[in-house]
């Protein structure tokens, strides 16, 4: 074997290294945030924050919170909203007209602070800070 072919596999074998670690990371660090598919949370439950038409649901899952908006009485669809942000990244939302929950919206706060927010028609609640759950 001559010199230039020890040396190209060993740069090949550096670049596959490098590619395979930052794989790994891409993986095993989470994402900014995300919108939940599932009609629930996972987890426990960990607080519920009441307001005058409803209340917000908060779960946790390992790192992950997950959040949901309830209205305190069921019957036709109105403007519901869900948000849940974790500090350094952007809010994951949930708004429309539902009838029985907004939500759930879910992130990986990891040891991070995050901020509430839930709306059922006129009546809303919001975080008075950043909170570690």
């Amino acid at each position: 074997m001559d010199r230039g072919t020890g040396a190209i596999r060993r740069r090949a074998a550096v670049v596959l290294a490098a590619l395979t670690a930052s794989g790994l990371l891409a993986v095993a660090v989470p994402g900014q945030a995300q919108a939940f598919s599932a009609d629930s949370c996972e987890g426990r439950k960990i607080r519920t924050f009441t307001f005058s038409t409803g209340a917000v649901k908060l779960y946790k899952d390992g790192g992950w919170l997950c959040a949901m908006t309830f209205p305190k009485s069921g019957g036709a669809k109105r403007t519901m909203m869900v948000s849940i942000q974790a500090r350094g990244f952007g809010a994951v939302v949930d708004k429309g007209k539902y009838a029985h929950h907004a939500g759930p919206v879910r992130t990986y706060a990891g040891t991070r602070k995050v901020w509430i927010k839930g709306q059922v028609g006129r009546g809303a609640y919001e975080s008075s800070s950043w909170k570690r759950y």
